[in-house]
């Protein structure tokens, strides 16, 4: 079992920066891959990025690439995503989410947080 929190987001303006963390307890850290989810109203919920548990491969869905970026402190049990130049269109509930095994760009993972609401003004 892996227990995930979500910290970091907030309201911004078009332009700005957020820095989410999700800090992991329970089971090892890095046996996990990790990823950023995040689903807007009406909207399915979508991969934004992931991390393989050495740190060594990533993954980001198309429209954030150049501006998010994602890391992760083994020794913190700890998850980053860095989000710059931030879009009105990127509004929405962010989880934090850990599977076993890499899979770049798969939904399905294994542990789920409980979200933050990141909002960009316009």
């Amino acid at each position: 079992q892996v227990q995930l929190v979500e910290s970091g987001g907030g309201l911004v303006q078009a332009g700005g920066s957020l820095r989410l963390s999700c800090a992991a307890s329970g089971r090892t850290f890095s046996f996990y891959a990790m990823g950023w989810f995040r689903q807007a109203p009406g909207k399915e919920r979508e991969l934004v990025a992931a991390v393989s548990w050495s740190g060594g491969s990533t993954y980001y869905t198309d429209s954030v690439k150049g501006r998010f970026t994602i890391s992760r402190d083994n020794a913190k049990n700890t998850v980053i995503l860095q989000m710059n130049s931030l879009k009105p269109e990127d509004t929405a509930v962010y989880y934090c989410a850990a599977r076993v095994g890499w899979a770049p760009s798969a939904n399905e993972y294994d542990y789920w947080g409980q979200g933050t609401q990141v909002t960009v003004s316009s």
